[in-house]
């Protein structure tokens, strides 16, 4: 049996041990994390990284953002999104050429890169005026023919095919924007019923915009905006010329289109280029899309409105999309660091 003296001994003698090692041990400093390095490739910033919860040591959790890892680190008002005025007046969905802003419907501008959508909010009729009543058509409700007895859209599925797209693709922020004609409370209950209202991003008017991946990561990747102010109780519905801002539209010659400002608060970041024609009826003008769409044109054009404004578009609206190639004047500027640049080969 081991005595009193020398387990006292023995113990001391552990102790004394256990004490340098948990110095030693202790004393080891964590390996320095440089911010602005990529320790794993890939594409992301160590620091960008830990801000938004991602291991900077692993290189299978970066997200993609609109098909492009680089494109997370892109505040939402500094990259370009491909934008359909009354994107659901198709001659696909139904509606008379006459009051057709494009040939085919969602799926197709889906597929072909659109992520920006200009929607207009009403009741089927005067009688029909319920939260399920609402749909999509153009025009003035106040005048004696309704807008939607010539051609209406079914919002419910038209945004309920936009949510299912959005869960096909989570990594690709989205944008519409309301022309309204509907009790707000109609809006939410549309936005709720097809499983909208869930992936809305909220800003208060003055906070700086996200990145592209602080809105994918936090599978809040739709932003909403509409013609009327904004309102605590529904925050999620973000007053258009408050929070942005837009050109004139719908000239009557292309020598008339501008950067001046047609609405909102210029000292914005996020704004629409607006870039559509109308012909002698006032109607948007099918005839001279392809003029005014031409990638060469419009990327100038583009170019000349960053330079003048000091900052990219961040929607290029157009009709009839199908003719001259909006999506690839998008790609092209958001591979541009600035209006000088050339878009790399």
């Amino acid at each position: 049996m081991m005595s009193v003296s020398l387990r006292s001994s023995f113990v001391a003698l552990i102790l004394t041990f256990s004490l340098f090692f948990a110095g030693c041990l202790g004393g080891v400093e964590p390996p320095v994390i440089d911010p602005n390095a990529d320790s794993d490739g890939d594409g992301l910033p160590n620091g960008y990284e830990l801000e938004v919860g991602l291991n900077p040591d692993d290189s299978t959790d970066a997200p993609t953002c609109q098909g492009r890892v680089e494109f997370c680190l892109q505040t939402y008002d500094n990259f370009t999104f491909a934008e359909t005025h009354n994107s659901f007046a198709t001659s696909e969905d139904g509606v008379l050429y006459l009051a057709a802003n494009h040939d085919t419907g969602l799926t197709p501008q889906w597929n072909g890169g659109i992520r920006a959508y200009m929607l207009d909010t009403h009741h089927k009729s005067a009688t029909e005026t319920s939260k399920e009543d609402v749909v999509f058509c153009h025009g003035d409700p106040d005048q004696s023919l309704h807008p939607c007895e010539y051609s209406e859209v079914d919002a419910f599925a038209w945004l309920t095919q936009l949510s299912s797209y959005m869960n096909e693709s989570p990594n690709d922020v989205v944008s519409i924007l309301l022309e309204n004609y509907v009790p707000i409370d109609h809006l939410e209950n549309l936005f709720n019923q097809t499983g909208l209202l869930d992936r809305t991003w909220v800003r208060t008017a003055g906070e700086e915009w996200p990145t592209l991946g602080e809105m994918v990561l936090s599978n809040h990747s739709l932003v909403v905006f509409w013609d009327e102010g904004d309102d605590p109780q529904y925050p999620w519905l973000h007053h258009a010329w408050t929070h942005s801002w837009d050109t004139p539209y719908g000239e009557d010659e292309q020598d008339e289109m501008s950067c001046d400002v047609g609405r909102g608060d210029r000292e914005q970041p996020v704004w629409h280029l607006n870039n559509w024609l109308s012909n002698p009826l006032g109607l948007s003008d099918s005839q001279r899309a392809e003029q005014v769409n031409d990638k060469e044109t419009l990327l100038a054009r583009a170019i000349e409105c960053w330079e003048e404004v000091g900052n990219r578009p961040t929607f290029i609206a157009v009709d009839w999309w199908e003719d001259g190639d909006v999506v690839g004047v998008t790609e092209e500027l958001n591979l541009m660091q600035n209006w000088t640049a050339s878009a790399p080969e």
